[in-house]
C-alpha cells in the first residue's frame, strides 16, 4: 500500500468511526481531518469533494453489510429461509448502526455524480443487494412451482426484479419507522434506544414483522 493510498483509507477510516459513535453531524471535513490525525486540508488532496469522501466512507457501510447477510445466510439453504435470515441481518444493522445507515442512503450522496475518477458511483453499492435479493424470490417461486404447491397463476404474479423492489421497500421502511419509534407506538413495544448508533433492537418483533413481510410478498409458506 502506498503512502497515498493509506493516508486516504486513514480519512475513510476515520469517518466510519465518527459515524458509527457520533452520526452523521459529526462528518465535517476538519473533524474527519482531526479523527485521522492530519491537517484540515489534507482531505481534498485526496478526495475531489466533501461527497466523494462522504460515499467513501457509506461504501464500507455497504461491505459491512454484505458481511452480516453472508454470515446470516450461511447456515440456511432454502431460499425463503435466507431472505427471512437477509431481512433480519438488514433490520438489524440498520437499527445498530442508525449513523451509517442513514448515511448510505443520503439522497444528495445516491444521486451525486461527484464520485471519485474511476471508482463506481455510491448508488451503485446497492445493486448486491438488490440482485441477491431477486435471485432468491426467483428461486423461492421455482422451488414453489417444482413441489406443485398451490398458488398465484404466473401471469398474475410480478417479475422477481419487481417483487424484490417492493420488499426491500417494505423492509427500509420497517426499518425507518422502528427508527423513529412509530412502530413501537402502534404495536405497543417500548421505544427505541437513543443515540445514533441506536440499540438493541426487540428481536422478537422484528422477526414477525419480517415474516409478515414476506408472507405479503410471496405468500405465506415456510422456511
Amino acid at each position: 500500500m502506498t503512502q497515498e493510498t493509506s493516508l486516504r483509507e486513514r480519512l475513510v477510516d476515520a469517518g466510519v468511526e465518527l459515524v458509527m459513535t457520533s452520526g452523521t453531524a459529526s462528518l465535517g471535513l476538519r473533524e474527519i481531518a482531526r479523527q485521522a490525525g492530519v491537517s484540515h486540508g489534507a482531505p481534498r488532496r485526496y478526495f475531489p469533494t466533501h461527497q466523494a469522501l462522504l460515499s467513501a466512507i457509506a461504501r464500507r457501510g455497504f461491505a459491512d453489510l454484505q458481511a452480516r447477510f453472508a454470515a446470516a445466510t450461511a447456515g440456511t439453504t432454502s431460499p425463503r429461509g435466507r431472505l427471512q435470515a437477509l431481512g433480519r441481518a438488514y433490520l438489524g444493522y440498520a437499527l445498530e448502526h442508525r449513523g451509517m445507515f442513514e448515511l448510505m442512503f443520503r439522497h444528495e450522496l445516491l444521486t451525486s455524480e461527484q464520485e471519485e475518477p474511476g471508482r463506481p458511483r455510491l448508488r451503485e453499492s446497492t445493486l448486491p443487494l438488490f440482485e441477491h435479493m431477486a435471485g432468491l424470490i426467483a428461486a423461492y417461486r421455482a422451488e414453489q412451482a417444482a413441489t406443485d404447491r398451490p398458488g398465484v397463476p404466473e401471469d398474475c404474479v410480478p417479475p422477481a426484479s419487481v417483487t424484490a423492489a417492493a420488499l426491500w421497500s417494505n423492509l427500509h421502511g420497517i426499518a425507518q419507522l422502528w427508527a423513529w419509534g412509530s412502530l413501537q407506538l402502534v404495536l405497543g413495544s417500548a421505544p427505541p434506544a437513543g443515540g445514533p448508533t441506536g440499540g438493541a433492537p426487540d428481536v422478537d418483533q422484528l422477526d414477525r414483522l419480517v415474516a409478515a413481510a414476506l408472507d405479503a410478498h410471496l405468500g405465506r409458506g415456510g422456511a
